[in-house]
C-alpha cells in the first residue's frame, strides 16, 4: 500500500467529488426539464415560449423557488406541462441523489461506501451512519404528508372546480407546499383570492412548516418523542423556527396598522411562506416598507438543514447570533451546556459571507441590466438566492440578462454555497490532506 492510499478515507476510492456529482445531477435534471417544457404539447395551443423562459421555469421548479417569467402557469402550459413542473418540483425537493438511491434500494442494489458519502453530503448529515435508512423514511414520509395535504386541498377545491381540475390543483398544490415551491396553477394572483379560506391557508402553512424543518430534525422528533431527549440540532431548529414565525407575524401585522389592513391569519401565513415557499396571501404592493424588510430578512434566513427550504438556514442564523453575543461578552460560544465547535462557526460565517456576496452582486447586475428601484432588485435577488419565489411581478418584465442572473442565483441557492465552494477541494477523499503546521499570524481587525 503506497502513501497516497493510506491517506484515503476508509472504503473510499478516488472518484468524482460528491460535490461535483450533486451539482451535475441538478443541472442534468434542469436541462431535461427545460427540453420537456419546450415540447409543443407541453404548452397550451397558440402559446410560444423562448428556451430561456422554459429553462428559467425548469430551474425554478428543480430549485423549488417558484419565480416565473410568465404570469399564469395554468393558461400557459398543458396538462403534460403542469405534470412536468410538478415532477421537477418533487425531484428538486427530495433531491436527485435521494431519489436515485431510493430506486436502488427498491430494486435491491447494494449501497456502497461511495454512495453513502454522496448521501451524507447531499443530506448535510453529520455522519454516514443510518443515511440509507433515512432515505427510506424521507421518501415515505414525504409521500404520506403530501397525500394528507392533497386530501385537505381536495375538500377546498371540489366545490370550486370540476372534479378532474380539482384533483389536479390539489395534487399540484400539495407537492408545491411541502417542497416549499411557490408555484401554483390557480391563476396569476397566487393565493390572494383565497386569503379568507382558513382551511387552505392553514393546510398550506403547515405543509410549508413541516417541509422546512428538515428531515433530520423530523426523524429525531418521531424517534425520541420527548423534548428532553431531542438532539441539540433539533432543539435549535425548533426554537429558531418558532421564534421567526412569531416575530415575523407580529412585525407584519403591526406594521400594517394604520395602512392596508392585514389579518392575523394573513400575517402568519406570509411569515411562514416568506421563509422559503413564496406563496402570497396578500399583494406585496399593499405591504408597509417595514413588512417588506421583514420579508427580506425571513427569506434570507430560510429554513433548516436537510430540508426542502433555502436561505442560509436557521442553524446558521443561530450559530452566528450566539457567536457574536458570546464574543461581545467575552465568553465561549455555548448552547445547551455544549461548546459550539470552531468548524461550525467557520462554516456559518462563510455561508453568511457568500450569501451576502451573492445578494450584492446579483442586485448590482440586475440594476445594471434593468431599470428597477434598488428595493425591487434586492427583493428579487434575495427571493431567487434563498429559493423563495416571492415577487412583485418583476420577473416577467426583466431582460434576458437579468433572467440569467436569477437562474444562477436560484441554482447556487439550491445546491448550496458551501457545496459550490467545496468544488475547489480536490483532496475531499483524503484524511489530513494538509498535515503541515503553519505558524499563526494575527491580523489587525476593526
Amino acid at each position: 500500500m503506497n502513501k497516497k492510499e493510506k491517506k484515503l478515507k476508509p472504503g473510499i476510492k478516488k472518484k468524482m467529488s460528491p460535490y461535483l456529482i450533486i451539482v451535475l445531477s441538478f443541472l442534468s435534471v434542469i436541462i431535461i426539464g427545460a427540453l420537456l417544457l419546450s415540447l409543443p404539447f407541453a404548452k397550451q395551443e397558440g402559446v410560444t415560449l423562448s428556451f430561456l423562459d422554459t429553462f428559467f421555469i425548469s430551474t425554478s421548479a428543480v430549485t423549488i423557488t417558484g419565480l416565473s417569467p410568465i404570469h399564469n402557469l395554468s393558461t400557459t402550459f398543458s396538462v403534460f406541462g403542469k405534470v412536468v413542473i410538478a415532477l421537477l418540483t418533487q425531484i428538486g425537493g427530495l433531491g436527485i441523489i435521494t431519489l436515485s438511491v431510493f430506486v436502488m434500494i427498491l430494486i435491491g442494489m447494494k449501497i456502497g461506501i461511495s454512495n453513502r458519502v454522496l448521501l451524507q453530503t447531499n443530506l448535510n448529515s453529520p455522519s454516514m451512519a443510518g443515511v440509507v435508512n433515512l432515505i427510506k423514511k424521507i421518501v415515505i414520509f414525504t409521500l404520506i404528508v403530501e397525500f394528507i395535504g392533497f386530501l385537505i386541498n381536495l375538500a377546498v377545491f371540489i366545490p370550486l372546480f370540476p372534479l378532474p381540475k380539482a384533483i389536479g390543483i390539489s395534487a399540484f398544490h400539495a407537492i408545491a407546499s411541502f417542497n416549499n415551491s411557490g408555484f401554483d396553477i390557480l391563476g396569476d394572483s397566487s393565493l390572494i383570492n383565497y386569503q379568507d379560506n382558513i382551511l387552505l391557508l392553514i393546510n398550506t402553512a403547515l405543509m410549508i412548516m413541516i417541509g422546512g424543518l428538515g428531515f433530520i430534525a423530523i426523524q429525531d422528533i418521531f424517534t425520541k418523542r420527548s423534548i428532553k431527549k431531542l438532539s441539540i440540532h433539533t432543539k435549535i431548529v425548533i426554537k429558531v423556527n418558532i421564534f421567526l414565525w412569531i416575530v415575523g407575524t407580529l412585525v407584519i401585522k403591526l406594521a400594517q396598522i394604520g395602512g392596508e389592513s392585514t389579518s392575523w391569519l394573513t400575517a402568519f401565513f406570509m411569515s411562514v411562506s416568506a421563509r422559503t415557499a413564496g406563496f402570497a396571501a396578500e399583494k406585496l404592493v399593499n405591504f408597509h416598507s417595514l413588512s417588506l424588510l421583514m420579508l427580506i430578512c425571513l427569506m434570507f434566513i430560510g429554513g433548516s438543514p436537510s430540508s426542502t427550504a433555502g436561505g442560509i438556514k436557521t442553524t446558521t442564523f443561530y450559530t452566528l447570533t450566539k457567536s457574536m453575543i458570546s464574543y461581545g461578552l467575552g465568553k465561549p460560544t455555548t448552547t445547551y451546556n455544549r461548546v459550539i465547535d470552531q468548524e461550525s462557526k467557520n462554516k456559518a460565517f462563510l455561508l453568511l459571507f457568500t450569501a451576502l456576496t451573492g445578494v450584492v452582486i446579483g442586485t448590482a447586475l440586475i440594476l445594471f441590466f434593468d431599470n428597477l428601484t434598488i428595493g425591487r432588485a434586492l427583493f428579487e435577488t434575495v427571493s431567487a438566492l434563498s429559493n423563495v419565489g416571492l415577487s412583485f411581478g418583476t420577473t416577467a418584465t426583466l431582460s434576458s440578462a437579468s433572467k440569467v442572473v436569477l437562474i444562477v442565483l436560484m441554482f447556487a441557492g439550491r445546491v448550496g454555497p458551501l457545496t459550490i465552494m467545496s468544488l475547489m477541494n480536490r483532496d475531499w477523499y483524503k484524511i489530513g490532506a494538509h498535515p503541515v503546521d503553519y505558524l499563526e499570524e494575527k491580523i489587525i481587525i476593526g
